[in-house]
């Protein structure tokens, strides 16, 4: 397995923030079957669901693969922002 990035992944899905448990639950199974059809070279880590848009957390090996999951998976993708660092509260103790 290649070195993996950390990517937020937009997506602009107009009325997901309205959708069913069941409707997420497909959605999430179409996800997982294409990043089993493509193997280790990417991880869904969390997404979230904000209005018309979801914000997807993704280790990916580039953006070609999730590129390809969402082709795959057919989940459009508005943008795809590598991420740089990672901060949060212990950031400060350092």
């Amino acid at each position: 397995m290649s070195q993996l990035k950390r990517f937020i992944i937009e997506r602009d899905i107009p009325g997901i923030g309205s959708m069913s448990l069941v409707e997420l639950c497909g959605a999430a199974r179409a996800s997982n079957q294409a990043i089993d059809q493509i193997g280790g070279d990417l991880q869904w880590v969390n997404s979230y669901v904000a209005g018309d848009k979801t914000f997807c957390v993704y280790l990916a090996k580039d953006e070609a693969t999730i590129n390809k999951h969402a082709e795959l998976s057919g989940i459009p993708v508005s943008a795809i922002t590598e991420v740089a660092q990672v901060i949060d509260p212990l950031t400060a103790n350092n």
